[in-house]
């Protein structure tokens, strides 16, 4: 956070999560900052296991603890890619009956048509299970306008869910009123006839073939209200978490605005850039992947001698309301000191760093929970350090 954020910090570092609601234009900004507030969550667990078993186990243990579940879908040996019944299905099973989001940490950077097709087809169909997206904005801002188009189209062809009922009786003369309906008497009596093993319309006994009951199959179509997509095989994946409804159908993207790695090229001019075009595709926008809350920024913070023709007001800057989550987060064993790095270019940061001083809302963790001895116990030991982080913040700053 810049000097100037210090001294006048934006509007949305004060308030509180379910006070951002209000301000917030994206349906599942909204609905993640309630999730928030009903969970007292602002964890996201990166899920970098090596197996989909793994994944599926280790989701399921620590998904009472978190609001966001970050996957790398391609690095996982196993990952079965059936619609209804594979991975990604059984994930969203697992965030309805835990409460939280899926966060496809898959980082697109390609022209607008490639990153449409890789993001809505394609073996892994992303935006079918996952919540929330990313994208490295590297090939220009009209690869996010792109997604933001693909994401509505997707949306579009499933607004309404099919109810089927089904009724079984003896037909009356006036259901064959119409020619048309003869002639689908005439079909089921061919499909009797067939299933009985005979060919002559009569029955063994030398009689006409007749029907003595009919299923009525009604079908009528309502809004789908409901982000179950896809309906898995056990009764249990129907759970739903307590306390909140579904997670809309609509989709979301975070631009990777900022990295943590060492030596990172993802300079301010680059991060401007980042913020122009979350400003323009509110919509679909959620936020950032960022080291700094970007809210509110001017192009003088970041980049001052970068001359891209345009400029940003103050009001639209004050409108600013995009979330932000960063990845690095881990806390030391209790009495020890915080880790710097994982010497691989990695640099840490504890969550009260990340939270209430740099100012992100959501803090990532993945190896100081993955590779614990109780994961689900060290997953709820983050939860607790980074709300309180968020709620040190907000008395800080009140």
């Amino acid at each position: 956070m810049s000097t100037s954020q210090e001294t006048q910090p934006h509007w949305s570092l004060k308030q509180s999560f379910a006070e951002r609601v209000e301000g917030s234009t994206h349906p599942l900004t909204r609905y993640l900052f309630r999730l928030m507030e009903v969970k007292q969550s602002n964890l996201c667990l990166s899920a970098d296991v090596e197996h989909a078993r793994d994944l599926l186990a280790l989701a399921d243990k620590v998904g009472p603890s978190i609001v966001v579940l970050k996957t790398h879908y391609d690095l996982i040996t196993g990952w079965d890619y059936h619609p209804h019944t594979g991975t990604g299905a059984k994930l969203a099973a697992l965030a309805r009956k835990h409460g939280f989001l899926i966060f496809e940490d898959r980082k697109f950077v390609d022209i607008g048509s490639t990153v449409q097709k890789q993001y809505t087809a394609g073996t892994a169909r992303i935006v079918e299970w996952a919540h929330i997206t990313n994208a490295d904005i590297h090939a220009g801002e009209a690869m996010v306008s792109a997604m933001a188009q693909a994401a509505q189209k997707w949306r579009e062809r499933i607004p309404y869910e099919v109810k089927t009922s089904v009724s079984v009786g003896t037909p009356v003369a006036d259901q064959f009123a119409d020619e048309e309906a003869e002639d689908q008497v005439e079909e089921l009596r061919k499909i009797v006839t067939r299933e009985h093993g005979t060919s002559s319309g009569k029955d063994t006994d030398g009689r006409k073939s007749s029907i003595v009951s009919i299923t009525t199959v009604t079908q009528t179509y309502e809004p789908a209200d409901s982000p179950r997509l896809v309906k898995t095989i056990s009764e249990d994946d129907e759970m739903v978490f307590p306390g909140i409804e579904e997670a809309p159908l609509d989709r979301g993207l975070l631009i990777l605005a900022q990295m943590s790695s060492k030596g990172c090229l993802m300079d301010g001019k680059y991060t401007w850039e980042c913020v122009k075009a979350a400003r323009k595709n509110k919509g679909f926008v959620m936020g950032y992947v960022a080291q700094q809350n970007l809210n509110g920024i001017a192009k003088e913070e970041l980049a001052p001698a970068y001359e891209d023709g345009e400029s940003a007001t103050e009001e639209e800057a004050q409108a600013d309301n995009f979330i932000h989550m960063t990845p690095g987060c881990k806390l030391p064993p209790p009495g020890e000191e915080a880790p710097q790095g994982d010497g691989l270019g990695q640099q840490y940061n504890t969550p009260d760093n990340l939270v209430n001083i740099k100012g992100t809302d959501i803090a990532i963790v993945g190896r100081g929970i993955i590779t614990a001895a109780d994961p689900p116990a060290e997953a709820e030991r983050y939860r607790r350090k980074a709300w309180k982080a968020y709620q040190d913040r907000r008395e800080r700053l009140a």
